[in-house]
């Protein structure tokens, strides 16, 4: 098990450095100019898909760190014009630089990578950076970590930002350093004696604070495991926790982000491009784990995914749909950075296969053809030719640029994604993504909180075979045609006899405080642009959402909530003439167990392997009256986490994710006042992200409840 992530990731990023020895020079861009191919025939679908759009759900503006990509040292054309042209074309914001595992032995004074790595000419710092800067982007920087010190990065830093005056605000502390050897699976370069978890935390500290020293605003990054995938769940022998709990304990309070990376382990089209929808959970899990272990500025620690792409036929209409898919689903869940891995990463002899639309996969990672043959003499497109990904990077900034806001969408379908942004020119966008390879679909569209114009909208498509983005008048703001494996953005105007506009801007980012069991107050900035005669809270439902109260001032107080839930709201403001402003971002917080019950449950994670872990529970009863025959029931949060055949201590009776434990013949009594205590436990299966029950309920009563770790 063990081998094979590591593999994955080691044919990503080593494969392709040998082969970029060949990358040609010159070759075809493509301006985007291009008429798309005709896509082929596709079945009539009688069922239609209904889509809806909650305006009043707000998920988040979108930063200006979004659309990112990674660029390596090995890419011969990583600084050509071409390069500064498609990718600023393409809207890309940040440049991560120096290419994956390459950033744990590169040496930014000589551009060398320890142990010999090929570094190709015109790729050092410099050149890197005006590369950024004409691209109009910005950097994230991997310091090196596996072969350098803290004080060759605060040398960069210097370097960098006071006597260059690149400005360079983000940097990560190494790369994937959990794939050092420690945990069985050794890709990752790692010159330490100690190469455990509490190595690297220690190491982060330092690393901190020698690169601050140097310049207080930049923000520092460390590495963290995606939850609920190898290694999560862990412990290694020097260790007392698994390598997020250990490295967020330690480097948290020196820290700005957590650096997380995403790539889904499947091996079909289908599969993959329905990981997706586990993304939300693990990125709650690891916000879950932030908030728990980083101190007392977890609040401010943002999350990073640094590299993705879909690891099947990434350089196809898949990694397309893909890509569309991962950039805003990360982003809707509160990621502020998001970056594909690859610009251009080269062609491997094991990689040519056929995707679902009859197309060639070269099994490539990057978004821009290298131009290279394998040795059967198979070759990819010219050098620079895009392929799916990169017109999918495109297609983001059709949805939303940085500034406006991300609201909640839905489908009825599996097979048809939906994303929705609300513009800052007072437009809306609808991006649908249909992942069936055969089939168009009639897509209903359905608006809450926005009122769209009855005038033909502007539609954007790209679909399989394609080589650019096509621009058409179609449809109607109700309904369109979406074909089999494209990408189609709607771009819509508010009705002019039900407007929507207001000079208001959206309340600031709430945060929850005095959370308790039962109730909890957020508070928000005010709006500014003008007089606001009431804000409105409001608690989302997935596409729906319910008004909880209303209030002059900037905080509420909501109460009557259910103990052991998670709740997320969102605020707007109304102006005068009673025109809503657009959503805040949202804030999600869980409430608590009682402080005091006649109960108490504590559930401890002991082990984990990636696709399971082990999980002990202990029940007391600390009521002044004995209790027999017990039962205690709780809910797995997760729908990617569920009880195995393996138990011990206790009966498991599971429905869904509801699970009752009642007694074994020998721990049926719980005497009273915590004279004694029944513990068990189960062994748990997961399929992605595992978090901890939110309550447990004794006898019917909701027990207090600890977590350990």
């Amino acid at each position: 098990m063990l081998v094979s992530v590591s593999q994955v990731r080691t044919r990503r990023r080593r494969s392709v450095m040998a082969l970029a020895l060949a990358l040609a020079f010159g070759g075809l861009t493509l301006d985007g100019s291009a008429e798309a191919a005709p896509a082929e025939a596709a079945s009539a679908d009688p069922a239609a898909i209904n889509v809806t759009v909650n305006a009043r759900e707000g998920l988040g503006v979108v930063p200006d760190t979004a659309y990112g990509l990674n660029q390596a040292v090995w890419d011969t054309n990583m600084n050509t014009p071409a390069s500064v042209d498609l990718l600023g074309r393409a809207g890309v914001r940040m440049m991560r630089y120096p290419g994956g595992s390459y950033g744990d032995g590169y040496h930014w004074q000589t551009n060398t990578v320890s142990g010999g790595g090929y570094v190709a000419p015109g790729t050092d710092f410099d050149s890197f950076m005006h590369t950024t800067q004409a691209v109009g982007a910005q950097a994230i920087l991997i310091a090196n970590y596996g072969s350098g010190t803290p004080d060759e990065a605060a040398g960069w830093v210097r370097y960098a930002n006071l006597t260059k005056h690149y400005g360079v605000r983000y940097w990560e502390i190494g790369n994937e350093i959990f794939g050092n050897g420690y945990y069985g699976a050794d890709w990752e370069l790692d010159y330490h004696d100690s190469k455990s978890a509490t190595t690297y935390a220690n190491l982060v500290v330092q690393y901190a604070a020698a690169m601050k020293a140097v310049d207080p605003t930049i923000k520092i990054g460390a590495v963290v495991t995606d939850p609920g995938n190898w290694p999560d769940g862990v412990v290694g022998a020097a260790d007392t926790g698994d390598w997020n709990r250990t490295v967020l304990s330690i480097a948290g309070p020196s820290i700005d982000f957590a650096i997380m990376h995403y790539y889904p382990n499947h091996t079909t089209a289908a599969d993959v491009l329905q990981q997706t929808k586990l993304l939300p959970g693990e990125l709650a899990q690891l916000r879950q784990k932030i908030d728990r272990y980083a101190g007392p500025n977890a609040a401010g620690i943002g999350i990073a995914v640094t590299e993705t792409a879909s690891n099947y036929q990434s350089d196809t209409q898949v990694g397309g749909l893909f890509a569309a898919d991962v950039y805003f689903t990360a982003l809707e869940n509160g990621v502020f950075n998001i970056d594909y891995w690859n610009t251009r990463n080269g062609m491997p002899d094991n990689g040519v296969t056929t995707a679902p639309d009859g197309t060639t996969s070269y099994g490539d990672g990057g978004m821009l053809s290298s131009g290279n043959c394998n040795s059967d003499g198979v070759c990819e497109p010219p050098l620079n030719t895009p392929f799916a990904p990169y017109h999918a990077l495109r297609m983001l900034s059709n949805v939303a640029r940085p500034g406006d806001t991300l609201v909640r969408a839905g489908s009825d379908s599996a097979l048809l994604a939906v994303h929705a942004a609300r513009n800052t020119d007072g437009g809306l966008s609808v991006e649908l993504l249909n992942q069936d390879p055969v089939t168009a679909h009639t897509v209903n569209l359905h608006y809450d909180g926005w009122t769209p114009s009855t005038a033909t909208p502007t539609v954007y498509s790209f679909g399989p075979r394609s080589t650019a983005i096509t621009t058409a008048q179609q449809g109607t703001a109700g309904s369109q045609l979406v074909p089999p494996y494209s990408i189609v953005t709607v771009k819509l105007r508010p009705s002019p006899t039900n407007p929507v506009a207001t000079a208001l801007s959206a309340p600031g980012a709430p945060t929850a405080t005095a959370v308790t069991a039962t109730s909890a107050t957020v508070s928000w900035r005010p709006s500014a642009g003008g007089p606001v005669t009431r804000y409105a809270v409001y608690q989302q439902f997935g596409t729906n959402s319910i008004l909880l109260g209303d209030t002059t001032a900037t905080s509420f107080t909501a109460r009557n909530l259910t103990p052991g839930t998670a709740y997320t709201l969102n605020v707007l403001a109304t102006d005068a003439n009673g025109y809503l402003s657009p959503p805040s971002p949202p804030v999600t917080f869980t409430t608590g167990t009682p402080d005091s019950s006649t109960c108490a449950v504590t559930y401890d994670i002991s082990g984990g392997w990636g696709s399971g872990f082990v999980a002990s529970i202990t029940v007391t009863n600390t009521g002044p009256t004995p209790v027999t025959g017990w039962t205690l029931a709780f809910a797995l949060p997760a729908t990617t986490e569920s009880v195995s055949g393996s138990t011990w201590n206790a009966t498991f009776a599971v429905n869904g994710q509801n699970v009752v434990v009642t007694p074994a013949a020998y721990n049926t009594t719980l005497a009273a006042n915590a004279a004694n205590s029944a513990s068990f436990g189960f062994i748990g299966n997961q399929t992605g992200a595992n978090p901890p029950p939110t309550s447990f309920t004794l006898n019917g009563t909701v027990c207090a409840t600890t977590y350990s770790p």
